[in-house]
């Protein structure tokens, strides 16, 4: 009898083999909306079975409160957002900075930080008890350094790590804390249903890290690791994600943070290659992703897509652990037929 999606998530992350590798949707509405159309699908789930995906079921506290005290325009951070659009579909870039004039550590512990009393709990307890018995169950999130930038903006943020380090730790310990309350509060009235949580932080661009080691090492390792270390006290694994050429800072990741699954694999990124991490990690991590979204996806034919899918098979062979998914959101520039061609080809092939 084939197994659920849940199981073959929970097998994986139990060093057990599954039926077959499991399969993973990261996309954009914009996508799904038209894989719904083009597939004749009416809801996301009967997507998920139309292309054989293992796709997790995501809960949350629904925000009581939606916007920062002093600025009704913004949200709950302060943070003004303007949505963009790009001519297939739109996003939200960040159109204010309310700590860019912050000098001070001071400045930032007088600001307004947001409260996770802002959430309804019982909404979420009420989620858990309807999730679906057969898919896996995410719930609650942690990328600090993201949100710095918000409130800071990029380019000065990047410089408080060495012009301003009092400022940053300032800042990620108001992020960390309201993070950590928040999570802890939905663990609970999770009630055990919640398998894993999302901790993340893009460590790597295209070329290599977007910080050293040193500041990663001091300003984002510890509060991570006590993150994921609240939800192993829930028997809630630990799910990482960084973009990029991220290979310098994987041993930490595993050894500090202790991650179980490290997304997204962007193999063409330096360092980043395939065989090399099943060679260095191949044992200590379950990996997820890796089916390029910058090339093979967007500009490759279906039959490319097919191939890399099945490199990636080959690749990540049992008893290599891998959930076959995209590198990153399927963006409207993949055709509808290579989308279908990679979950198709894992569904085949992918057999164990």
């Amino acid at each position: 009898m084939p197994m659920t999606p849940r199981e073959r998530w929970l097998a994986l992350l139990a060093r057990e083999k599954p039926d077959r590798v499991p399969t993973d949707y990261w996309a954009t509405p914009e996508v799904t909306e038209r894989l719904r159309r083009d597939l004749g699908c009416d809801d996301a789930e009967a997507l998920y079975r139309r292309l054989h995906v293992d796709a997790l079921h995501t809960l949350g506290a629904p925000p009581t409160v939606r916007c920062h005290p002093d600025d009704p325009q913004a949200n709950v951070w302060g943070v003004r957002h303007r949505t963009v659009d790009y001519g297939s579909g739109t996003y939200d870039e960040n159109a204010g900075h309310p700590l860019a004039s912050a000098k001070t550590v001071e400045d930032v512990h007088a600001y307004r930080w947001p409260d996770p009393d802002w959430h309804d709990f019982d909404r979420l307890r009420d989620q858990a008890r309807r999730a679906p018995a057969h898919r896996a169950v995410r719930c609650g999130g942690f990328e600090p350094f993201l949100l710095y930038c918000a409130l800071r903006g990029m380019e000065q943020a990047m410089m408080d790590l060495v012009l301003g380090p009092d400022l940053v730790e300032a800042a990620l310990g108001h992020i960390f804390d309201y993070h950590y309350r928040l999570n802890a509060r939905m663990f609970e009235a999770g009630g055990g249903r919640i398998d894993l949580t999302y901790v993340a932080e893009d460590l790597g661009g295209q070329t290599g890290l977007l910080m050293s080691l040193a500041h990663i090492r001091r300003f984002l390792l510890p509060n991570q690791k006590r993150m994921a270390d609240l939800a192993r006290t829930h028997g809630i694994h630990v799910f990482y994600h960084t973009d990029g050429a991220a290979r310098e800072a994987i041993p930490d990741l595993l050894d500090v943070t202790g991650i179980e699954v490290l997304n997204p694999v962007q193999w063409r990124c330096p360092g980043m290659d395939r065989e090399g991490l099943v060679r260095d990690f191949g044992d200590r991590v379950v990996f997820h992703g890796a089916v390029d979204n910058q090339r093979t996806l967007a500009f490759g034919s279906a039959e490319d897509v097919q191939r890399e899918v099945l490199d990636n098979l080959r690749i990540f062979a049992w008893p290599v652990r891998y959930i076959c998914a995209p590198c990153h959101n399927l963006q409207p520039v993949s055709p509808t037929a290579n989308i279908v061609a990679l979950y198709e080809t894992a569904h085949e092939h992918g057999r164990l």
